[in-house]
């Protein structure tokens, strides 16, 4: 089949990179894709995910069977809604269901509503009311939440009465926000796949928001990631599914949200026991990057199987390996950076050690890339050719994703390969894993 991929990231990569694996996928486009995409299929950067009209016509034009909505904002703004009216299978949330990470308000209203536990919190549409409960709690560590869509950095976590109230009015200049009592534990992100009735819940990962080693400095899209967790054992694991997963797809059902695609769930594990933070309606990033590659069923058989409701006959097992991805940035980046710096050729690491996905590259114009015949083995690779004019597109601009018997095998890999990524600036965390180690 022919599969179009929407998005430019490097969980978009890691998706294109797992489907050209698969002995049932011939033919894989990306809209706009990056650099390394590139690699795998033709890019079509002149299609905005998020106009469902484009993306019908470029269906259309190269015969897609499937479509696979990789970031948030496509489903947001309706993509999704367009393809279904023209009849082209896609994977991923409508506008309605895309509420569930487009809207935080929504989202606690349906942890609320179907009885899934998560923490207290309060919405608030006006700077005067805000500022009052805020100083009623001197002191007090709360979290702030954005409401709209906010590229994982829309949240904050504070006791300063200054902090807070600064990060609330530059969210009211055009959005309402969510209060919430802060939670402590530790944090892990569980995916799931449904096909509109059945789902599959794929191995936990957990990753580094923090710009910094140890966990300090101001909150990012991610920088890094592991999988499988070693604290989710086994009991955690069906708690988790029990509490907050079966219901959620119960809900979903219940308020006609159910849909094709993937569920995240933010969980943060606390003393009382697993709460939810949150839900994406995609493959998170950085940690599709660890997850995917550990998939070892046939992901084009898996996309079939959602996009024709059949999930419940098919068995999706696992690598028996560890994944730690590491995250290199743009320097400046959280904040500002600058983009358009030349990357260095990339020499691809040995494939049962390491992988390397792009995030927002670009090639520069007249540049090519080079095809390697894909082989039915996952040790069949694709790169980009010497002096292929590799230029970053973003913040976080590649993801080294290494693999190991266990987690400290698999971030021995991804930082023995990750210096061959190379641009001016480059920068990353050194710690990635090491507290579950």
């Amino acid at each position: 089949m022919t599969v179009l991929i929407l998005g430019s990231g490097a969980r978009e990569h890691a998706l294109a990179w797992l489907f050209s694996k698969s002995s049932r996928v011939k033919k894989i486009h990306s809209a706009p894709g990056n650099a390394g995409m590139a690699s795998l299929g033709p890019c079509h950067p002149e299609v905005d995910p998020n106009r469902g009209g484009a993306v019908v016509d470029l269906a259309r034009k190269i015969g897609a069977d499937l479509v696979f909505v990789g970031p948030e904002a496509p489903a947001a703004a309706g993509t999704v809604d367009a393809l279904q009216e023209a009849g082209v299978p896609v994977i991923g949330p409508n506008r309605a269901s895309a509420r569930l990470e487009s809207s935080k308000l929504f989202s606690k209203r349906f942890f609320v509503a179907h009885g899934i536990p998560t923490a207290e919190a309060v919405e608030f549409d006006s700077y005067d009311r805000f500022e009052g409960y805020i100083d009623s709690r001197p002191g007090k560590k709360l979290v702030i939440k954005k409401n709209g869509l906010a590229a994982g950095k829309g949240v904050l976590e504070s006791s300063d009465r200054e902090e807070l109230l600064s990060f609330g009015k530059n969210v009211f200049r055009n959005d309402s926000l969510l209060v919430e009592e802060f939670l402590t534990g530790w944090e892990t992100s569980i995916f799931a796949l449904c096909d509109g009735n059945t789902y599959r819940v794929l191995q936990p990962t957990t990753d580094h928001k923090k710009a910094h080693d140890g966990d300090q400095g101001p909150n990012t899209g991610g920088m890094g990631a592991i999988c499988p967790v070693p604290r989710v054992d086994e009991a955690l694991a069906e708690r988790i599914e029990r509490e907050l997963v079966a219901p959620t797809f119960r809900g979903l059902r219940k308020d006609g949200l159910a849909y094709k695609g993937v569920v995240y769930f933010g969980v943060m594990v606390t003393d009382e026991g697993p709460k939810m933070l949150e839900y994406n309606v995609r493959f998170g990033d950085p940690e599709a990057q660890v997850l995917l590659p550990l998939i070892k069923t046939d992901f084009g058989e898996i996309a079939q199987a959602l996009s024709s409701g059949t999930l419940d006959k098919l068995d999706i097992t696992f690598r028996d390996k560890s994944a730690l991805g590491v995250v290199v940035a743009a320097q400046g980046y959280p904040d500002q950076y600058e983009k358009g710096l030349p990357v260095d050729p990339i020499e691809p690491p040995p494939e049962d050690e390491a992988v390397i996905f792009h995030a927002s590259t670009t090639l520069s114009a007249g540049a090519g890339v080079e095809n390697v015949p894909r082989a039915e083995s996952r040790s069949a690779s694709t790169t980009l050719s010497a002096g292929a004019g590799v230029k970053t597109g973003g913040g976080r601009c590649f993801t080294v994703t290494g693999f190991g018997e266990d987690l400290k095998a698999a971030a021995e890999a991804a930082y023995k390969h990750i210096d061959r990524v190379r641009f001016p600036g480059a920068w990353y965390r050194k710690d990635i894993g090491r507290k579950f180690f």
